[in-house]
């Protein structure tokens, strides 16, 4: 946030006064501290990819705090020039480095963030370097101050209840012990306030925790003023409270935000599923539920999502998702692939011997390079009203004084007190990240993945729905194939059930199925023609397998969906498909008609016309013969229109055009073919439902403006008692968290209501 605010205001000026920022402390750390790492096995448990040219690794960083942090850990390249690149994920407190393999080795990056103040957390037992589950230290700063509030609360019972003057000297002993108490509250609990107002001052800028920890210091002098005068008690029952109650409150809500936060509960429901080899069948088991010593089957165009050694075929591995080179790299029988890879040659099997880094392909997926998308230039209302909040406070607390001061000097400090306290925008930010956290996590429990909370109000935007057709509105599941042609023994059909179960695309799939293997042979030679055909050696004859115009080289002939074969470039015959739609589609398409535009793209002739027009009604939009580059020039063509095209495929032709749209919906059914490079996941079953998604999706922007109403309310009436003096800071101190909690009773319960009405 802080690093935003400067951009925007063209305060990046000092990251320019050092090419080399930081303080080296290579000196201070022990000789050997990091030995361990030159071990090989602790090595491969912690790089998630390398080859010969570089290798990629990710640390917690617990030591990561403020915008400063972030430039000089994404400059490692300049501290040291081996070092190719790093990202970091501020929220996280993770970097990610990416280092030149053949230059240094694991244990010098490891020095180096260490001789900058950024030792990575490395649990040797096992190798877990995930942000702890509670900050220790926060809660031991809570715990003193709860201690000290709860004391100096007793030991003020005689203020309240008021005591005889004959017992003077026991109301000054009580007054002194209050004042021992407020001391380690003031030098030790408040601490995060009065670092985070410091840093915001270096960077002359006033953050939400500048008011709370003046006013934490005013109550602190002022109380102290007067037991030492002799003439009152004080408020340090109102400071120790001020803290405690705050630090309460942001622990919870740093509690409620892990708990919403949509990158770490993504990896628990994964939808992608992968083939495991068990006595010679294919078995689809999802991510989470593979282990070390699991035998994968990856065919064509699928992504690797285990570390693995490859037992069976021959690999030409893609790994542009994780490095950024798209040439693919050759891996014989015995060589160890990594997760993040795209096979791209046929089948081939791997033997897991690491768990599914699920964390890892969620960081392919949300990649910046593989978002296609313009950047919002205009910020957020509820950005722009916190960044000046803090001022107002301050001038409402400035005329506060001035006025009291004349009037009345009793009411000047427990006026200005609580008005710091009362006054914050803490609700009004929690308004939006606790509603769009709570609505990610419905959507996850109804298989429908969004890549981020931005992804949710995209979809709310729409204006245009393109789909695609087969595998999409239709379903590979269930299909109707009959063979016309010279008829093929039992060995050719095996040749071509071979060749089939090496592509994933789904007709490619239907008709492997529908087959039936019962012979293993090898495929060699495997290639793939998007949108056209695929062909290679089965046993030891040359297949073709697509359109008629892939196979023949002639204009095609119009006879549905069919598949042509031919052996040594001799046709054969064709299979004829005839297509099975997904239950409750015509439900779907009904209800979006009525409300946004519809375009169908496909590649598949127009056999299917007169159904897509009963269904979508006349106004839909309806492209055969369409190739991946042909659905991609179309979705420019609607955006150039100034539509927001939501982009609905089964993410392997239909990869480029997911990219380009506004949304990119990839549709997955038993298969990891799903590209990185779209915005949101959907399970097959779940597409029906797609209405109602969109519903939820475009009911969250009431709901944070509801909430952010109120959030204002709140504020005016606090402020409207405190300038009065007749809001005591205790009574602030304990108000603040509870606005906070009230905003997520009212987000949650809201977009919960709205689920439960919508079913889902």
């Amino acid at each position: 946030m802080v690093f935003q605010i400067l951009d925007q205001n063209e305060l990046c000026d000092y990251y320019d006064l050092n090419k080399n920022p930081g303080i080296n402390q290579r000196s201070k750390i022990r000789k050997g501290k990091f030995d361990f790492l030159s071990d090989k096995k602790i090595q491969s448990r912690l790089i998630s990819f390398q080859d010969e040219v570089q290798a990629h690794v990710t640390f917690y960083l617990p030591q990561m705090h403020c915008s400063s942090c972030l430039y000089l850990l994404e400059n490692l390249h300049r501290l040291d020039e081996n070092i190719i690149s790093s990202k970091v994920n501020f929220i996280r407190k993770e970097v990610a480095v990416v280092y030149s393999v053949q230059k240094i080795s694991l244990q010098d990056v490891v020095e180096t963030l260490a001789s900058i103040g950024y030792e990575p957390y490395i649990s040797l037992n096992d190798l877990d370097q995930k942000r702890p589950a509670i900050n220790k230290g926060m809660v031991f700063k809570l715990g003193i101050a709860g201690f000290c509030f709860g004391n100096i609360m007793l030991m003020s019972f005689p203020e309240y209840l008021g005591i005889d003057a004959t017992e003077t000297a026991l109301r000054n002993s009580f007054r002194w012990i209050n004042f021992l108490l407020a001391i380690p509250v003031l030098l030790y609990s408040a601490q995060p306030f009065y670092e985070s107002s410091w840093k915001s001052l270096k960077h002359k800028f006033l953050n939400i925790d500048a008011p709370i920890a003046l006013a934490i210091i005013i109550t602190f002098i002022r109380s102290a003023w007067e037991v030492i005068d002799g003439s009152g008690g004080g408020y340090f029952d109102s400071m120790t409270g001020i803290v405690f109650f705050m630090l309460a409150g942001r622990i919870l809500q740093d509690k409620t935000y892990r708990q919403l936060s949509f990158e770490r509960d993504y990896t628990s429901y994964f939808p992608v599923a992968v083939s495991v080899l068990t006595e010679g069948k294919e078995i689809p088991t999802a991510l989470p539920d593979i282990k070390p010593g699991n035998t994968l089957l990856i065919h064509n165009e699928e992504l690797i999502p285990a570390d693995g050694i490859l037992t069976r075929g021959k690999a030409f591995i893609d790994y542009s998702f994780v490095t950024g080179e798209s040439v693919p790299i050759l891996k014989e029988v015995g060589e160890l692939v990594y997760a993040g890879g795209k096979q791209t040659e046929g089948n081939i099997e791997i033997l897991v011997v690491k768990e599914v880094a699920q964390s890892y392909l969620t960081q392919l997926w949300n990649r910046e390079e593989l978002k296609n998308k313009k950047e919002k230039s205009n910020t957020s209302f509820v950005h722009l009203l916190s960044r000046y909040f803090t001022y107002i406070v301050f001038a409402i607390a400035a005329g506060t004084a001035i006025y009291w001061m004349v009037h009345d000097q009793e009411r000047l400090w427990p006026a200005v007190t609580a008005i710091f306290i009362i006054a914050c925008p803490c609700a009004l930010l929690l308004s939006n990240t606790f509603t769009n956290g709570n609505i990610l996590q419905i959507l996850s429990r109804n298989k429908f993945y969004l890549r981020n909370a931005q992804t949710i109000e995209d979809i709310a935007g729409t204006t245009h729905i393109v789909f695609d057709k087969t595998g999409t509105l239709t379903s590979t599941q269930f299909q109707d194939i009959s063979y016309s042609g010279t008829m093929l023994t039992a060995y050719q059909l095996q040749q071509v059930a071979a060749l089939a179960a090496c592509s994933s695309h789904p007709l490619s799939k239907a008709l492997s199925r529908h087959i039936g293997q019962t012979k293993k042979l090898d495929v060699i030679g495997f290639k793939e023609t998007a949108g056209e055909g695929i062909e290679g050696f089965a046993g030891e004859d040359l297949l073709k397998i697509g359109s008629y115009h892939f196979v023949t080289g002639q204009v095609d002939r119009r006879l549905g969906t069919a598949i042509f074969v031919s052996f040594e470039n001799k046709t054969q015959g064709f299979f004829l498909f005839k297509n099975h739609y997904r239950d409750d589609i015509t439900t779907l398409l009904s209800g979006l008609k009525n409300n946004y535009h519809l375009s169908v793209l496909s590649g598949d002739n127009e056999a299917e016309k007169e159904n897509l027009k009963k269904m979508m009604g006349n106004n839909v939009t309806l492209r055969f013969y369409q190739k991946p580059e042909d659905k991609l020039r179309y979705i420019q063509y609607l955006q150039q229109k100034g539509n927001k095209v939501m982009m609905i495929g089964d993410g392997l032709n239909d990869a480029g055009a997911l990219k380009q749209s506004d949304i990119g919906i990839a549709v997955a059914e038993q298969t990891n073919n799903f590209t990185p490079a779209s915005d949101a996941i959907i399970e097959a079953k779940q597409l029906p439902r797609l209405t109602k998604f969109i519903r939820l999706c475009s009911a969250n922007k009431n709901i944070v403006t509801t909430s952010f109403v109120l959030s204002i309310v709140y504020n005016i009436i606090g402020l409207y008692f405190a300038v009065q003096g007749a809001l005591s800071p205790l009574i602030a101190a304990i108000l603040m968290p509870a606005s906070s909690l009230s905003i997520l009773v009212i987000t949650f319960g809201s977009s919960n209501l709205l689920a439960r009405r919508l079913k889902l």
